[in-house]
């Protein structure tokens, strides 16, 4: 029995695999649950059209990162914190700094799409890695400064 998958199943394999089962395992199992449909001609025809569309919109999200990280290669962002006179910071520089940074700059990027090589505690230079497709990795210069 040929079963298309709606979500990934450890032993079995990932969303809208086509995989075959024994009948029993199909019908009483997966089906039911809802992890599955039954792989008819037309079920494959409309698994096909959609995998055909997210391809395409995959395709277009990452054109677009690859366009955002062209322009994000020579910028440099300053982001001003409170500090002591031994260079150390109160408290820490986050993700949400950066973000609003980037986007008094006209960059929107979300700021779960940001991590820090080294957390930022004092005053100097550091690098933000920004995730913005899952092929497209950009480093973000930034410096912290005293306010």
């Amino acid at each position: 029995m040929e079963i298309i998958l709606k979500q990934d199943i450890k032993s079995l394999g990932e969303k809208d695999d086509v995989v075959n089962v024994k009948n029993g395992y199909g019908r009483n199992y997966l089906i039911p649950q809802g992890f599955g449909i039954l792989a008819t001609t037309s079920a494959k025809k409309v698994l096909a059209e959609n995998l055909k569309q997210a391809a395409f919109k995959q395709d277009k999200i990452k054109k677009d990162a690859e366009g955002i990280a062209e322009r994000l290669a020579d910028v440099k962002l300053s982001i001003g914190a409170k500090a002591g006179e031994s260079g150390k910071i109160f408290g820490a520089v986050n993700t949400i700094q950066i973000a609003e940074a980037l986007k008094a700059k006209g960059f929107e990027v979300d700021r779960r799409r940001i991590t820090f090589e080294t957390d930022p505690k004092m005053i100097g230079e550091y690098v933000a890695n920004l995730n913005l497709h899952k092929e497209v990795k950009v480093k973000v210069p930034f410096e912290v400064v005293a306010e």
